[in-house]
């Protein structure tokens, strides 16, 4: 399986979001500071949310947020972030969020092979509940299956 590179920039344990909108903020400055956005990143990965809703809430406690490709993507990046406090996304079933996973990419194919590897990930229901609760960006990398560079583990 292969995940975008996830450097320990890309990796906030324990944010305080006071809202969703701070919480996708939060990922998106995760992005940023790794290489792979520009800041404007964020401000589109919101505007999805506020577009189409809270869909990108994938699974109790996760959202996936994410926009499409544009001239803010320098490269395929990953982020995640653990909330200090979960915070409402609005979505009826799997809501609060506790873990906000920031997902970049420069094309489609790679958008539907990092979500369908996600995927993989997130089958087991536990994922989740051990996310939120990593202590430090290489406790994270490990419960992904993935190392500081992106490649499998």
């Amino acid at each position: 399986m292969n995940l975008p590179p996830l450097p320990d920039e890309a990796v906030v344990i324990g944010a305080h979001a006071v809202d969703w909108r701070s919480a996708v903020r939060e990922a998106g400055r995760a992005l940023t500071r790794s290489g792979a956005t520009s800041s404007d990143y964020a401000d589109r990965m919101i505007a999805v949310i506020e577009e189409f809703g809270a869909y990108v809430v994938i699974a109790p406690g996760l959202a996936l947020a994410h926009a499409r490709p544009g001239r803010d993507v320098r490269r395929e990046g990953l982020a995640v972030v653990t909330l200090a406090e979960p915070v409402a996304f609005g979505h009826p079933h799997n809501d609060p969020v506790r873990v906000v996973v920031g997902l970049a990419v420069a094309n489609a194919e790679e958008h539907v092979a990092s979500v369908a590897n996600l995927a993989n990930v997130f089958n087991d229901p536990g994922a989740v509940g051990r996310l939120a609760r990593a202590g430090d960006p290489a406790e994270v990398r490990t419960l992904l299956g993935i190392d500081r560079g992106g490649a499998e583990a």
